[in-house]
């Protein structure tokens, strides 16, 4: 007997075959007509979301070509192509339009603030780090100080052996020559901001203080180096020795000194004028403390005077005017001309 609608299956034992049939799909009125006749309309949604699960939707791929022989084809739906006329207005172009364009400002623009160095929180930090190594270096090589400052405008006899210092207490007299030179170096760079220029081919202005830092460095190396070279030829290793220890000394004062002034120019708005007279008279002291240390060691036994004048100018006021003049031309091959 053949019956319609039904599938046979096999049980896949041996000898019996059982016909089972293939349910068919339900549809929403099947499902509504299950519901008495008062059913809400929510309780009919209900009873269909548990019945009908939504699926994704395949669109056919293949070209429509079910149309009227002599005209074309239909035009797909999923392409929403519009005329040149309706993408183009009056309005086309304006910010509110089109909220994904850049509407800029209302208004007239204001003149923006200018650099200032005491809002910069790297000068700021950096002059503070330079406070608080300056404390632990003169805690650290407080012995070493106090007796140079002490005997420095004392010359001791000849044969007279001298305290030495230790590795630590020298280390950190050479901490605070550096931060006599980056003190130096911060001056020249507030100098130059109000003296030269604001602008430079640099990408930040913390690149030339550092270069000024290696300029002054490199300045003060290359001085010792000549002084060495000299001392050795004319003096003995002795009195050489004695000398580099006042010139590190020399350099940590002239660091205190310069420090005021860079705290004035930099937070109080000093006078750029009244901050070079200051650095000026720092820098007077610090060369009549050199020659008279140099005399005091070198030429106090010598008749002839004229040797330190020689000596002085050859060693000390050469090289100084020589490290501004790299200063300046530095600054001015950096600096962008409009």
């Amino acid at each position: 007997m053949q019956q319609d609608s039904i599938a046979l299956q096999s049980t896949g034992i041996p000898g019996t075959d059982s016909v089972i049939a293939k349910p068919k799909p339900l549809t929403p009125a099947q499902v509504l007509g299950w519901l008495p006749h008062n059913a809400t309309p929510a309780q009919q949604d209900s009873a269909i979301q548990s019945r009908f699960k939504p699926s994704e939707i395949h669109w056919s791929e293949h070209p429509d070509t079910l149309h009227l022989p002599g005209h074309p084809p239909g035009v797909d739906l999923m392409k929403a192509d519009l005329p040149q006329y309706y993408k183009e207005s009056y309005f086309s172009k304006d910010s509110l339009f089109h909220p994904e364009l850049k509407g800029g400002r209302y208004g007239v623009a204001g003149d923006p603030v200018p650099y200032r160095v005491h809002n910069d929180n790297v000068i700021t930090s950096l002059l503070l780090a330079c406070f608080i190594f300056s404390v632990i270096a003169f805690a650290n090589a407080r012995r070493s100080i106090l007796r140079q400052a002490k005997h420095f405008f004392y010359t001791p006899h000849e044969g007279t052996s001298e305290y030495s210092e230790t590795t630590n207490e020298l280390r950190f007299q050479i901490a605070l020559g550096l931060l006599g030179s980056l003190m130096i170096s911060l001056l020249f760079y507030f100098y130059t901001l109000e003296r030269i220029g604001e602008t430079f081919i640099l990408q930040s202005q913390y690149s030339l203080i550092a270069i000024f830092m290696g300029i002054t460095i490199t300045y003060f190396l290359l001085k010792m180096g000549l002084y060495t070279c000299t001392n050795l030829v004319f003096f003995d290793s002795k009195k050489n020795q004695q000398w580099i220890k006042t010139i590190l000394f020399i350099l940590s004062v002239e660091g205190v000194l310069l420090f005021p002034a860079v705290l004035l120019g930099a937070y109080y708005e000093l006078d750029i004028e009244t901050v070079e007279y200051y650095v000026i008279i720092a820098l007077i002291l610090v060369k009549i403390l050199t020659f008279y240390k140099c005399y005091a060691i070198f030429f106090r036994r010598k008749v002839v005077q004229l040797q330190i004048i020689l000596y002085f100018c050859t060693l000390e006021m050469v090289p100084l005017l020589v490290f501004w003049g790299v200063l300046v031309i530095t600054a001015n091959s950096l600096k962008i001309n409009f």
